[in-house]
């Protein structure tokens, strides 16, 4: 009675299995485990993904600046290298995307297509991209920074006119503009938990 007695309250049934409750929070627990490592290993990867796609990018840039044609990055993509982004300070460099949707951003800033070309002498150029890998480094851009922009008819100094919050609801980038401008945009709080809100922080820079 006593073995009998010990044995059970350890978790075992007297032919030495396991109890059910016991079965059922240990698989509760492995469940748990292998939900928080798919989550870190996908914090992880985004991280690396757009590392690895931006030395792919600069490779792809070097060649269009070389012969002015545009080169995918990688065979099956549906964007290309527009231009590229130059911040000393805070050591950028980044190529920039043709397209601001969901796929070209996913691996670098990406040009607007609906505002002025990279390379235009007038107009707004707008370029966006995520607040947590590309973009991270326009919490750190302060009034009078110096930010080059690159084309493939060369690189053009703009400054750091002013920044601002908005919200994407009520406010629109007017993209006329008598002379060059560059807007560059990402989603606000830059330490926001919930994705795709409809705060913007917006960086407007004028040329030298």
């Amino acid at each position: 009675m006593i073995f009998r007695a010990t044995a059970t309250a350890s978790g075992t049934d007297p032919r030495g299995r396991q109890a059910p409750p016991f079965r059922a929070r240990r698989w509760l627990g492995r469940a748990l485990m292998a939900a928080a490592m798919v989550l870190a290993a996908n914090a992880a990867w985004l991280p690396a993904k757009a590392a690895l796609a931006q030395q792919l990018l600069q490779s792809s840039w070097r060649s269009a600046q070389a012969d002015g044609r545009a080169h995918r990055p990688w065979p099956w993509a549906d964007t290309h290298a527009v231009a590229k982004l130059v911040q000393r300070r805070l050591g950028v460099s980044q190529v920039v995307l043709a397209g601001d949707s969901g796929r070209p951003l996913a691996f670098g800033p990406g040009w607007a297509e609906s505002s002025a070309a990279p390379a235009s002498v007038s107009g707004t150029t707008i370029i966006s991209g995520h607040r947590d890998t590309h973009f991270a480094w326009l919490r750190d851009l302060q009034r009078g920074d110096a930010v080059t922009l690159e084309t493939a008819q060369g690189p053009r100094e703009f400054h750091v006119a002013w920044m601002q919050v908005v919200d994407s609801r009520l406010h629109r980038i007017a993209t006329g503009h008598d002379g060059a401008q560059l807007v560059l945009v990402t989603c606000w709080p830059f330490d926001a938990i919930a994705p795709r809100g409809p705060m913007r922080y917006v960086v407007t820079l004028s040329p030298r």
